[in-house]
């Protein structure tokens, strides 16, 4: 009988797993409920999501199409009449010819292809792009894959957006992925015509090299003041090297559907995404994709979206007001998504967080941030939830401090929260003494 060698004990976990980031927003859930469970009322201003119900028409598709029997697998790559209605619906918008629904790809929300997209396209030692502070996953993967981060720093002085001159100072002979995300999370940035054709001169000569540009467009219909959500893949030669992100989500509040995007260059790319999606997913809840479809379709989606954007733009006028009433805050008013990103280093030097973080040991030091402090001593001593930089890129995001405050969330309550805030920057013995407890200094 043959005799078979133990392997040497290690770790239980391969290598790997240490590598791969998280989602802060959905960690720091946890602690928002210890808050709640220790009497603190907490306004939740760090919710991605918005806080309008699902429009009725689409939840009585759902309904429907569940009566209808539609509660089994279907194809993985997802139903043919969404797959249309994603194509016909994403070249209207960016004004390109026809689409061939057997570009486009179905996912559970739209976080699946950014990973999916790093392990197709990218060999160990291969270069990423992508935009620090930004939606974390787009970093998260990176390392796990075997690649190499290159993130590229948005600049408040700049909207926080970038143009090609920024972006020819990080892509080089090994990038293979370059990430965009206008509108931007946690920014609400969105990008200028002008900037993005000075983008598109960068990589145009780069897609025959096989660089592909993931244009994360999720919250495409979220932007404000008149403006027109613009894409990439709209400028001529983009196209073909570019994949189109988007989903339900964000559009028709719908985060619980789990409906998500991606239309990609060619048939060929979608074909082994699709076999990923088999992999991973077998298929997506056909009554769910019935009701996106629908949600693309019908004619009573767009007043449902336009009522929630003047909505978001409302609350963003008051509460980028009103956090710039406060001492040491800066504030710009974004021009899209559903947040608002404030620069709050005048606040934390008030405060003391800047000294408290540099007596830190250095094993906490590297786990945290000044920002970090402040939004942890928000949270459990002043009732606030919101997000800090950091959890929106880990690397470059030194020396930068900014919190990221939804405005998914009722005007009163975010009147409320920003003049909580102010009281919070105030209270300079109550954040040491929170600091000296050690009790919560990092995610």
């Amino acid at each position: 009988m043959a005799t078979i060698t133990a392997r040497a004990p290690t770790s239980l976990y391969a290598d790997r797993v240490g590598l791969l980031g998280t989602e802060q927003a959905f960690a720091f859930t946890a602690l928002i409920r210890e808050a709640e469970e220790r009497g603190q009322d907490v306004i939740r201003c760090n919710l991605g999501q918005p806080d309008f119900p699902l429009p009725a028409h689409i939840g009585r598709a759902v309904r429907q199409a569940i009566e209808d029997g539609y509660t089994t697998y279907c194809d993985a790559q997802g139903l043919l009449e969404l797959r249309r209605a994603v194509g016909r619906d994403v070249a209207a918008r960016r004004g390109l010819s026809e689409i061939d629904p057997d570009r486009v790809v179905i996912y559970p929300g739209a976080r699946a292809p950014i990973g999916f997209a790093q392990q197709t396209y990218c060999q160990p030692g291969d270069e990423v792009v992508y935009p620090t502070p930004g939606y974390p996953l787009f970093e998260s993967f990176i390392r796990y894959v075997g690649a190499v981060p290159r993130p590229i720093c948005l600049r408040e002085d700049a909207g926080f957006a970038f143009s090609g001159e920024d972006l020819a100072e990080v892509v080089g002979d090994r990038t293979r992925l370059v990430f965009l995300n206008f509108p931007s999370n946690p920014t609400g940035g969105v990008a200028t015509p002008e900037q993005l054709r000075s983008v598109a001169e960068v990589l145009r000569p780069l897609a025959d090299e096989g660089l592909r540009v993931y244009s994360d467009e999720s919250y495409e219909s979220i932007v404000f003041d008149g403006r027109e959500h613009g894409s990439i893949a709209s400028l001529p030669g983009m196209e073909a090297c570019t994949i189109i992100v988007s989903g339900v989500s964000k559009t028709y509040s719908w985060t619980g559907g789990r409906v998500g995007w991606a239309v990609y260059p060619t048939v060929e790319e979608a074909r082994i995404h699709r076999n990923l999606n088999i992999n991973y997913f077998a298929s997506i809840s056909p009554y769910n994709q019935i009701g996106a479809r629908v949600a693309i379709e019908s004619p009573e989606s767009g007043p449902a979206v336009e009522r929630m954007v003047t909505a978001f733009q409302e609350r963003r006028d008051v509460t980028a007001a009103l956090l710039n009433e406060v001492e040491g805050v800066r504030c710009l008013k974004p021009q899209g998504a559903f947040y608002v990103f404030p620069n709050v280093e005048g606040l934390l030097e008030r405060l003391g967080a800047l000294e408290a973080y540099g007596a830190l040991e250095p094993g906490i030091r590297e786990r945290t941030s000044p920002a970090t402090l402040f939004q942890l001593f928000l949270l459990f001593r002043h009732g606030v939830a919101t997000m800090d930089r950091r959890s929106f890129g880990v690397l470059e995001s030194e020396g930068q401090h900014y919190l990221r405050v939804s405005v998914a969330t009722a005007r009163e309550d975010l009147e409320r929260a920003v003049g909580l805030i102010d009281r919070a920057g105030r209270d300079v013995e109550g954040f040491g003494a929170f600091v000296r407890e050690e009790r919560h200094l990092w995610l």
